[in-house]
């Protein structure tokens, strides 16, 4: 698994932006597809929550990436 970390400078991020973000996703429709199908995790659990927040020390996993939110 490669793991990767982004950094935000809000106080979350939703998502589907974030995989945008992180060069995981050319586009916001991709990155709804792979959430909606249940292919990303979020701190260990599948997601199909688009919208969902994600704060600094959360991990997001699709296939073998990790993103570490900082």
């Amino acid at each position: 698994m490669k793991k990767e970390t982004v950094k935000i400078t809000t106080e979350w991020i939703k998502l589907d932006s974030l995989l945008k973000f992180a060069g995981m996703c050319d586009t916001g429709g991709f990155a709804k597809e792979l959430i909606q199908q249940g292919k990303v995790t979020v701190n260990g659990e599948v997601c199909t929550m688009r919208g969902k927040k994600i704060r600094p020390g959360d991990t997001v996993g699709v296939d073998q990436y990790l993103i570490e939110v900082n």
